[in-house]
Order: structure tokens, then C-alpha cells, then sequence
């Protein structure tokens, strides 16, 4: 009695190269954007910002918000906010425009690898790490839009850059199949789950470090001291609240949905939902790190500096659940 065995897949290589050339030329422009952003930033002049935030700020103290109000309500926040001004400049623009090629270069690395390996694009820590940094600018460009927080490019772009940093030098992985567990097409909704709720955090965290740079600037300028260079251009820490926020916001029922879904894959893999897993343990202690940031946030006096802190920690449990939990600990995720 003969034995059949699948065909081993055969790899397209020269979308495989293709998809490789494009790494390099996304991680020029996102460099460009950087540079761009940070020449804003240094020699931009203050100008009012005026977003639609604002528009709700000023509807809200008249009392005639209606549904804009109510809106503005449904992230938690107060309804006016002080007025705000921000650095601006021309390079600011080029930086936006650099920042949207590198980002369509980043979609059409993650393409190209996903046709030349014939499968979804996330199967390994590299992939993993490129498709993070693909919603990371995603969600910076919506805020960019929505909310006129083009100032945030710097903040955002430097994890971003880190992030690629490591997937080339150190988690590289030639595109090719992935093992017989992630053949289900869970993946296509556990995993991309948890990287658009990354992407999310990961700009929640660059608006919270930005915050507690503007909330320290606030302080002094309160105590009359002088403040000059980068940290005197930066808008008003409330509003940098509001948007660290409010992407938490985005990002927490992605994630809960993730783990949700994760965990209905293990019973169909392994036949159990839980199984205190170190993938599936620090995935449940970064659910709880932001819920108590959530928690806070509703709680009177439990705002500002003291709930950004709690969700800087969620982020860093976000990280160490990636990196650490990936190379220091054995369990059922220690193929990726």
C-alpha cells in the first residue's frame, strides 16, 4: 500500500524579494517622516489648533452641542478643553506625505510576502512586528486626519522605527510555510485582532509620554519658569489626554476580542480554552492593566498623570508579552 505526502509549498521568490526590497524603502521614508516631523517640532511656529475637538469644545460651552456633545461624552471627558496651540510648519506636511508612502509601502511588503509564501502574512515574530508597525501608522494617520494630531509623528514614528529595527536585525524570517497549528483560519481573526489592537496602544503610548512631557511643561510654566526648545511647542496636556484615551478605547474590546478568540482556537487545537499558557497569562495581565486604566479614568481624581502611568504599565505588559515571553519561557505559543 503506497503512501501519499503533501507537496511541500513552493515559495514565489520573487515576490519574496520583492517584498524584501520593499522593507528597505519603508523603513527610508519612515526615517524621512521622522527627520520631517522632528524639524517641525524644533522650528515650527505656534499656531492655534483647531480640530474637531475643538469645534465640540466650544459647541459644549455654549450648550448647544446636541449629538457632538454627546459624542464627546461617550470617550469620558470633559466637554471644553483651554485652547491649544501647536508647532507648524511646511516640512510638516512633507512628513505627513512621507509617512503615507511608507505606509503603502509597508501594506505592499506585507502583501507581496503573504502572496509569495501563499498564506497570511503573520505566521512569525517578523511578520508579526511589520504588521504592528503598519497599524501603529494606520491609526497615526486617522488621528493625523481626524484629530489634526500631526504633532504626535515623532512620538509615533520612533517606536516604529525601533520596532523594524529589531524585526530586520534580529527576528528576520525568509518567507516560507508556518507550522501545521497555524494552518486554521483563526489566525486571520485572533491574530489580526491583537495587531490592530497594538497598533492602537502603541499610539495611545506615544500620546501618554507626550502628555507627561506637556503636563511637566504645564507644571512649570505654572511655577513660573521659562520653557524653551521642543517641550515649549507641544499642545496642551489635556489634549494629548484625550487622544492617548480615547485609542485605548479603540484598542481594549480588540484585544479582549482577541483573547476571546484565542482562546476558542486553543479548544479547537488543543482542546481546552485555557490553559494558563505564559502566552495566554501576560495577555490576561495586559487586559487587566488596562481595564484598571479604564477603571481609573472613572474614577473621580484618578485622571491625568496617575491613569497615563497605569497605561504606560499596560503597554509595557504589551511588550514584555511580545519579546520576553516569546524567548524566556516555553509553552504552546513558543513557535512564533
Amino acid at each position: 500500500m503506497g503512501y501519499m505526502f503533501a507537496a511541500e509549498p513552493v515559495v514565489d521568490e520573487q515576490m519574496a524579494s520583492l517584498s524584501d526590497s520593499m522593507i528597505i524603502g519603508m523603513i527610508v521614508a519612515y526615517a524621512a517622516a521622522l527627520f520631517l516631523f522632528a524639524l517641525e517640532a524644533a522650528y515650527g511656529r505656534r499656531v492655534t489648533l483647531r480640530s474637531r475637538d475643538s469645534a465640540m469644545a466650544t459647541v459644549g460651552a455654549g450648550g448647544a452641542g446636541g449629538a457632538d456633545a454627546a459624542d464627546d461624552m461617550t470617550v469620558n471627558v470633559r466637554d471644553a478643553e483651554p485652547e491649544t496651540s501647536v508647532a507648524k510648519h511646511a516640512v510638516g506636511t512633507a512628513g505627513l506625505a512621507a509617512t503615507i508612502v511608507a505606509f503603502l509601502l509597508n501594506g505592499a511588503q506585507i502583501v507581496t510576502r503573504g502572496i509569495a509564501a501563499d498564506r497570511w502574512p503573520w505566521g512569525n515574530m517578523f511578520e508579526f512586528v511589520v504588521a504592528i508597525c503598519l497599524c501603529t501608522v494606520a491609526v497615526f494617520l486617522f488621528a493625523a486626519f481626524r484629530y489634526k494630531a500631526r504633532y504626535l509623528g515623532t512620538f509615533v514614528l520612533v517606536p516604529v522605527l525601533l520596532l523594524l529595527g529589531i524585526a530586520v536585525r534580529w527576528l528576520y524570517t525568509e518567507a516560507g510555510p508556518v507550522i501545521p497549528a497555524l494552518h486554521s483560519y483563526w489566525i486571520a481573526i485572533h491574530v489580526s485582532a491583537a495587531i490592530l489592537a497594538t497598533g492602537g496602544f502603541m499610539v495611545s503610548a506615544s500620546a501618554g509620554v507626550t502628555y507627561l512631557i506637556a503636563h511637566k511643561v504645564e507644571l512649570r510654566r505654572a511655577a513660573g519658569e521659562t520653557v524653551t526648545g521642543i517641550a515649549a511647542k507641544l499642545p496642551s496636556a489635556e489634549l494629548l489626554d484625550r487622544v492617548s484615551h480615547r485609542f485605548i478605547l479603540f484598542a481594549f474590546p480588540l484585544w479582549t476580542f482577541g483573547i476571546i478568540a484565542g482562546a476558542i482556537w486553543a479548544d479547537e487545537a488543543w482542546g481546552r480554552f485555557w490553559g494558563w499558557d505564559p502566552k495566554e497569562v501576560w495577555s490576561f495581565i495586559t487586559w487587566t492593566v488596562y481595564a484598571a486604566y479604564l477603571h481609573a479614568r472613572a474614577t473621580a481624581g484618578w485622571r491625568g498623570p496617575k491613569s497615563t502611568w497605569i497605561g504606560l504599565a499596560g503597554f509595557a505588559c504589551l511588550m514584555f508579552n511580545f519579546f520576553a515571553v516569546n524567548y524566556l519561557f516555553s509553552g504552546l505559543h513558543s513557535y512564533a
